[in-house]
């Protein structure tokens, strides 16, 4: 049985969102100066199996305890909330700006709405409807119109459908942030995120050791132990630490109010693409409005 959430949210939950704001909007540039020496598999993969290890001791402490039943949830949960994403983030950043990448990850709100109408019975209103809608037209004006803000092109409009990678990866935030909220409740956040990576690393693990060619690049590639550092920086901050913090917010109050992170990570996002030189267009400004203004009418919808 999932726990009720509190009608009233702690300010505990309001800094864990501040923090976990900080360090999800961080990890996208993370993601691009990792893809200058790897590729974006090795880039996937390197990040689930680092994550996996910092909390295999965790892990090994708590999985003899779940009940079986919650395997599969775990599993599920794992996969689409944390492996697959890995891989199409870093997919789409190899020809999208990260600020860009840190703006439609906001879609993530609207995914978490449309999966818990279909799936878990969550109310679906006129106006909820109306912030949907709102964040998927953001979404067509910034890619159709603004470009991808990168350099691969003079505007970059023939890389911009590289987000519809994210829009796939939003998909599965949202899954999973519902499976953790309704399917998970009474487990730690530790525990929930230490037997997922649990179960999900390993298969990373040997394909990063034996279907890619990152051992051979750290040995022999200039500025490869660099690229590895930012990568494992984000595993450790963005995949590890971050989800121990989000399950816990996630058990603190609603999984809306644990994805409305989503309001201020494109702002450190972008901060970080303009420090680094990325194109940011009036379609892109224009774009990210209405994806916030759908994603704050949904927020405010009852």
């Amino acid at each position: 049985m999932a726990v009720p959430a509190p009608a009233v949210t702690s300010p505990v939950a309001w800094v864990l969102l501040l923090v976990l704001a900080s360090i999800w909007g961080t990890s996208f540039i993370l993601m691009k100066k990792g893809l200058v020496v790897f590729s974006a598999m090795e880039l996937g993969a390197t990040r689930v199996a680092v994550a996996s290890l910092l909390l295999l001791p965790f892990a090994l402490r708590h999985v003899g305890s779940v009940e079986r039943s919650r395997f599969k949830w775990l599993a599920l949960s794992g996969m689409v909330g944390t492996f697959i994403p890995a891989f199409l983030f870093a997919y789409a950043e190899t020809k999208l700006a990260s600020g860009l990448a840190g703006v439609l990850n906001a879609l993530t709100v609207v995914f978490t709405l449309l999966v818990g109408a279909l799936l878990f019975g969550q109310r679906l209103t006129g106006l909820r409807v109306l912030g949907i809608t709102l964040g998927l037209v953001g979404t067509v004006v910034m890619l159709l119109l603004g470009g991808s803000g990168g350099a691969e092109t003079p505007t970059g409009e023939g890389n911009a459908w590289y987000g519809v990678y994210i829009l796939i990866a939003t998909m599965g935030y949202g899954l999973s942030v519902n499976v953790i909220k309704h399917k998970l409740g009474g487990m730690t956040p530790v525990a929930v995120t230490s037997v997922l990576l649990l179960l999900i690393g390993g298969p990373a693990l040997v394909y990063l050791l034996l279907g890619t060619a990152f051992l051979h690049k750290l040995s022999t590639v200039p500025g490869a132990w660099a690229a590895f550092g930012y990568i494992a920086l984000l595993a450790t901050m963005s995949t590890a630490v971050a989800m121990v913090l989000f399950n816990k917010l996630i058990q603190q109050s609603t999984a809306l109010f644990a994805s409305s992170s989503t309001y201020l990570i494109p702002i450190v996002a972008l901060a970080w693409g303009a420090l680094d030189g990325e194109a940011f267009n009036l379609w892109h400004f224009a774009g990210m409005v209405v994806i916030l203004a759908g994603v704050l009418i949904i927020h405010r919808a009852r």
